[in-house]
């Protein structure tokens, strides 16, 4: 793990360096309360340091939370990445939830993932850009955050224009690579208009949006040139005299066989005159109707339909994040804590990921769970529980099991065995 956190040297200074060591092992090893102090705790620095000296860091310390997220976007290009290949992100949005009005920035936002028919809650939403990546250890892909940016309100920038600006930073930092973006229904406006060449966007196209024919050749005729041609109409509308095809695809960890449409045309309320291109996707000839649009002209209609089912793993991300490594429990209100301190928990997700597949993980793991948990009969990959314990028991055995060749006494026995059942808690 050292050795990943090395490469942030350069993001502090040397003793804000080793609180930022001390907060992401805390995070890990910590199996109660995430909180800032409960990161103290966990990091076992509770009783030689203050919490003062936690707290000041997410709070008033000189450091950019941007900064490290462009570090953890580096290892992972690095190390999940093959050399040239194409980079595939996904984008989408979370709310975190919070209480008191004296939290910085909180207010009235829509919760879609809220179990009850009323969908506000009170507290901040999150854009969240992340990577997607296949390790060969899964047979599923991962999508591991690199940037997160806080929504501020009505009145400023978009979480559409959010996720634009992020997309341009990470096309910025790669140029001359490809960058595919998949994201819902809901990331789509003029911002998207002026994005890098090298940047494609797809996303899920609304019911009640509109798509025109490609502007026509020039008439030769005086006046401004059309811009849109004859008008296509909603997606249903265009599936009425779509010519349908029978393609297999990739999806869900399954090959299905589904029946697709594909049509170039103009997103003009979207995309204004830059081409476009729908795929209609039906897994009956009757069934409901999954429509696309991407600005990527060159991959084929399969293709296409197993990149947007990859953008399932972003809320994969955001179920592990929050239920798993108990990010967003952290109850500090001032900007800064609150802007740091949720980003760094999703950064630190992407970390407990890059350890395990660089040093953590070792085939009999999934074999293991499967006897603690024998209900589990069709368990075949190793869930991001399994990773975070690995990593949690490796830091155990580095701090209780040091290289003094003394004989143990019961009571440090005792307290190995209970801090390794935790691990897994």
């Amino acid at each position: 793990m050292r050795r990943l956190l090395d490469a942030f040297g350069g993001c502090f200074t040397a003793p804000t360096f080793g609180v930022f060591s001390a907060m992401v092992v805390g995070l890990v090893a910590q199996t109660g309360q995430r909180t800032v102090c409960g990161m103290l705790t966990g990091a076992g620095m509770a009783t030689s340091w203050s919490h003062d000296r936690a707290h000041r860091f997410f709070s008033t310390t000189r450091w950019a939370i941007d900064q490290i997220g462009l570090t953890v976007f580096d290892l992972v290009l690095t190390h999940l990445v093959a050399d040239g290949a194409d980079l595939h992100l996904a984008v989408d949005d979370t709310a975190h939830r919070r209480r008191g009005k004296k939290v910085h920035g909180v207010g009235w936002i829509h919760d879609g993932s809220a179990p009850a028919r009323n969908k506000l809650a009170f507290g901040h939403r999150w854009v969240v850009v992340g990577v997607i990546v296949r390790p060969s250890f899964l047979s599923r892909p991962l999508c591991l955050p690199v940037l997160c940016r806080r929504w501020q309100g009505k009145g400023t920038a978009s979480t559409v224009e959010l996720a634009a600006y992020m997309i341009t930073v990470i096309a910025a930092r790669t140029p001359g690579r490809r960058v595919h973006v998949v994201a819902d229904a809901a990331y789509h406006g003029h911002g998207l208009r002026d994005l890098p060449a090298t940047v494609t966007w797809t996303t899920r196209l609304p019911r009640n949006a509109v798509v025109y024919h490609r502007a026509p050749a020039r008439s030769g005729k005086r006046g401004r040139p059309r811009l849109k041609g004859a008008r296509i109409g909603t997606p249903s509308e265009a599936a009425a005299t779509a010519v349908w095809q029978t393609v297999s695809v990739t999806r869900y960890g399954r090959v299905d066989t589904v029946r697709i449409a594909v049509l170039d045309c103009l997103w003009y309320g979207v995309f204004g005159p830059h081409p476009v291109r729908m795929t209609l996707v039906r897994d009956r000839e009757t069934g409901p109707m999954l429509a696309l649009i991407t600005t990527d002209l060159s991959v084929t209609a399969a293709d296409l339909v197993a990149r947007y089912a990859a953008r399932w793993a972003i809320e994969v991300t955001f179920f592990d994040t929050r239920q798993t490594l108990g990010v967003g429990q952290a109850r500090n209100r001032t900007a800064e804590a609150v802007n740091r301190t949720w980003a760094f928990g999703m950064y630190v997700y992407t970390l407990v990921v890059l350890w395990y597949a660089l040093y953590g993980h070792r085939s009999g793991i999934v074999a293991d769970r499967r006897i603690h948990a024998p209900w589990y009969l069709s368990k075949t990959d190793p869930s991001f529980t399994d990773m975070l314990t690995a990593l949690r028991r490796t830091l155990i055995a580095a701090r209780f099991m040091g290289s003094r060749p003394a004989q143990p006494t019961n009571a440090e026995i005792r307290q190995v065995q209970r801090a390794w059942a935790l691990a897994a808690a």
